[in-house]
């Protein structure tokens, strides 16, 4: 039998509120393929985002679909199970009192924290990954403190956490280094590293090439709202591709896999 795609998108119309972002829309990502979605600000990276996370729909049309894992309808708990998401809304949006034991757990009920409604409900198995998940991040010695007092790199190794408690098959990433450090972002990618070199798929979006690890195996540069090149990673990212696309003259620099871009 046939393995269905990771993400199917075909001839999708995309509003987000009086914007017309995606008009006629196709994309396919099979499963286990490491990606890298690239473009400016306003190129519809957080609509494609959207979309695929299903906070999103496209305007009802008998010829275009969206479809990940092969079905356009989902239950949010049962599809946190195949694909975790990590992303900067829901960093910025994350209940401010909740402990970062209660972070990794709320992954287990795709809620922004743990009421005590939810308190009832909770498992020891759940605790059990949970308290497996913090250690394997180094956020054992965070277990009580409030997410609203850690530096933005410990907020996101968290929100990771709570992704992993399912343990995916997919990682989603929305500009995964955004507001770290230099120590912060190299760890948080070299956990991301990790999972590819276990065999999980990777989805990272982002603006950034430094963002984007030897791993990725292919990358899609969107321009207002259209893929505007599509292909193997060394093939994509080129001086001349990036140039057309930020309108500005631009080099790229490959070294041992880690992309870098200076103006030309």
């Amino acid at each position: 039998m046939k393995e269905s795609p990771l993400i199917d998108i075909h001839n999708a119309t995309v509003w987000r509120g009086t914007t017309r972002v995606f008009q006629d829309f196709s994309l396919n990502v099979n499963q286990h393929e490491r990606v890298a979605i690239l473009g400016p600000n306003g190129s519809g990276k957080t609509t494609l985002l959207k979309l695929i996370n299903r906070e999103l729909y496209p305007v009802a049309n008998e010829t275009s679909w969206v479809k990940v894992l092969g079905r356009e309808r989902w239950d949010v708990w049962e599809l946190r199970k195949h694909i975790g998401l990590v992303s900067q809304d829901l960093q910025a949006g994350f209940m401010p009192n909740a402990s970062v034991l209660e972070v990794i757990v709320s992954g287990f009920f795709s809620s922004i924290g743990i009421h005590y409604q939810l308190q009832e409900h909770l498992q020891g198995f759940q605790l059990k990954k949970s308290a497996a998940v913090m250690h394997t991040l180094g956020l054992d010695a965070l277990r009580d403190r409030e997410y609203k007092t850690l530096s933005t790199g410990q907020q996101r190794r968290c929100l990771l956490g709570r992704a992993l408690v399912h343990e995916p098959d997919t990682l989603i990433l929305d500009e995964p280094t955004s507001g770290l450090d230099l120590t912060a972002g190299f760890d948080y990618l070299a956990r991301v590293r990790k999972f590819a070199r276990n065999g999980g798929n990777l989805i990272i979006v982002t603006h950034h090439l430094n963002e984007i690890p030897p791993e990725i195996e292919r990358v899609i540069i969107l321009k207002n709202g259209a893929i505007h090149a599509d292909g193997e990673k060394s093939e994509v990212l080129t001086g001349e591709t990036l140039s057309q696309v930020y309108e500005i003259p631009l080099r790229i620099t490959d070294v041992e896999g880690h992309y870098f871009t200076y103006p030309a």
